[in-house]
C-alpha cells in the first residue's frame, strides 16, 4: 500500500494538535512531506515533529501553493479568513483537499468553493468532524433505520463551557467580527451542519434572537482595571481572572494557545502584553454570547438550535421527534434514548466514549479521508455541496439576529446576498 504524502498549511492547534497526531500514529499510512506557516516557530516546531525537510517549511503559504503540487493531499487550518484563496489555489494545483471550517466568512466565496468541487474530479471535504464521531453516528443510523419513523422536528443545544467562551470568544481569535466570523459561523456550523443532515432537506428560512449580553465594559466590576494583572481589586473572587487559566501548571490547551514560550515566564509576559491578559469586560469582542436559530426546512421539518454559555462542561444535547417515537441524545453522557409510541417502548444506548478528543471526530476524519476517501476517491459525508447548506443557514441566521427579520435562504443560493 502506497504512504500517502500530505502537506499542511496552518501549524497551529487544530492542523497541529488535533488532525496531524493521526499521521503520527499511522506513520506506515501517510506522512508530513511539506508545511507552510507564517510563525517560524510554528513551523519548525511542526517539521521537526514530522521530519518535514527544512527546504519544504514554507513561512508564505502563496510559495508552497505556487510549486508543482508538492503531495497527494492538502491539510487547510488557517484562521477563518484565510480559508477560500488556498483552498481555491489548492483545486488548481490539483491536491485532494481537507478544508477547516468555514469554508469562509463569505457567502459567494463558500458558493464558489462549493461550485469548484462539483466540477473538481478530487476528493474535497471540510471537516465537520461531529459526522465522523461514534456518537452522531449512531444517531444518523437510528434514523436511516426508521426507529422514530418520519422526521418531524429537532430541538438541539450547544452548552459551551466557561473557559471556551472567555477563552475563544472573549479574548480569544475569535471573539470579533473584524478578524473572524460570528459565532454562529465559527463555532455552531458543527451543530446546523448535525441539523441539516438530520432534517434530510434543504432549509427553507431561517430567523433568529439574541446578542452580546455580558462581556460589556458596562458589566465590569468597580475598579476592574483593563488587565488582570494591573492590581485588579476582583482576583480572588472573578471566575474569568486571566492568571487562573494561564499560570498553573497544565499547559495544554488552552494555555497552549497563547504564545509560543510556555515557560512561566513566557506565560506571564503574553498575560502583560497580549489579548489574552485583558479584563473580560474591557476586551474588543463583539460575537453574541447567546443565540436562538429557529428553521423551516423543505420537507416540513421544523428545528431549533440554541448556543449557550456559561455552561459546566461542553455538552451538546438533542430532541428529535419523529411520526413513530422520539430520542433524547446528551453528547457529554454518550447517551441516547428511543421511545417507541406504540409499545411505549424505551431502549437505552450507551455509546462507547472516546478517549480522544471532541469525541473523537478530529481522529475519525483522518482515518476517513487517508482510508477511504483518498485511497478509494470518495467525496465522504462531508462535501462541499452538503457542507454549503449549514453555512447559508448560518449566513441567515446572523442577518435574521441583525435585523429582526425571517430570511429566506433562497436568496443566498442564488447570491443575491
Amino acid at each position: 500500500m502506497k504512504k500517502l504524502r500530505i502537506a499542511l498549511i496552518g501549524a497551529g492547534d487544530r492542523g497541529f494538535h488535533c488532525y496531524a497526531p493521526y499521521v503520527g500514529e499511522n506513520p506506515w499510512q501517510a506522512e508530513f512531506v511539506a508545511v507552510a506557516d507564517s510563525d517560524e516557530k510554528k513551523r519548525n516546531s511542526f517539521g521537526d515533529a514530522y521530519g518535514v525537510a527544512p527546504a519544504m517549511r514554507f513561512a508564505d503559504l502563496s510559495e508552497m501553493l505556487n510549486r508543482e503540487r508538492l503531495a497527494d493531499a492538502l491539510l487547510i487550518c488557517t484562521s477563518d479568513k484565510l480559508h477560500f484563496q488556498p483552498a481555491m489555489r489548492a483545486v488548481e494545483r490539483g491536491y485532494h483537499i481537507m478544508l477547516e471550517k468555514p469554508m469562509s466568512t463569505e457567502p459567494g466565496e463558500c458558493l464558489a468553493l462549493a461550485g469548484a468541487a462539483r466540477n473538481y474530479g478530487r476528493v474535497f471535504i471540510l471537516c465537520y468532524v461531529l459526522r465522523y464521531t461514534a456518537f452522531f453516528s449512531t444517531l444518523s443510523r437510528l434514523l436511516a433505520e426508521g426507529r422514530i419513523g418520519e422526521v418531524n422536528s429537532i430541538v438541539q443545544m450547544e452548552n459551551i463551557p466557561l473557559v471556551d467562551q472567555v477563552h475563544s470568544f472573549t479574548r480569544g481569535i475569535f471573539r470579533n467580527t473584524d478578524t473572524a466570523c460570528p459565532i454562529i459561523l465559527s463555532h455552531c456550523c458543527h451543530d446546523l451542519d448535525v441539523i441539516s443532515w438530520f432534517a434530510g432537506a434543504k432549509c427553507q428560512k431561517v430567523s433568529s434572537f439574541g446578542g452580546l449580553t455580558h462581556f460589556r465594559s458596562e458589566n465590569a466590576p468597580p475598579g476592574a482595571p483593563k488587565r488582570c494583572l494591573d492590581g485588579c481589586p476582583h482576583s480572588e473572587a472573578c471566575p474569568y481572572y486571566a492568571p487562573k487559566y494561564y499560570l498553573t501548571e497544565n499547559v495544554g490547551w488552552p494555555t497552549s494557545t497563547i504564545g509560543t514560550d510556555m515557560s512561566f515566564e513566557g506565560r506571564l509576559k503574553a498575560l502583560e502584553t497580549g489579548q489574552y491578559g485583558r479584563c473580560v469586560y474591557h476586551c474588543d469582542n463583539n460575537v453574541a454570547d447567546n443565540q436562538t436559530v429557529i428553521m423551516q426546512f423543505t420537507n416540513g421539518v421544523t428545528a431549533s438550535f440554541s448556543l449557550q454559555p456559561f455552561a459546566s462542561a461542553n455538552a451538546r444535547t438533542l430532541k428529535i421527534l419523529g411520526t413513530k417515537g422520539e430520542i433524547r441524545a446528551s453528547m457529554e453522557a454518550n447517551s441516547i434514548e428511543v421511545f417507541d409510541i406504540a409499545s411505549g417502548r424505551r431502549d437505552h444506548i450507551v455509546v462507547p466514549p472516546s478517549r480522544r478528543k471532541y469525541g473523537g471526530g478530529d481522529y475519525g476524519i483522518m482515518e476517513y479521508f487517508v482510508n477511504e476517501a483518498l485511497r478509494d476517491g470518495r467525496g465522504g459525508r462531508t462535501g462541499m455541496d452538503s457542507s454549503l447548506e449549514s453555512h447559508l443557514i448560518a449566513f441567515a441566521a446572523e442577518e435574521s439576529r441583525a435585523r429582526g427579520a425571517v430570511v429566506d435562504l433562497d436568496q443566498y443560493r442564488r447570491g443575491t446576498r
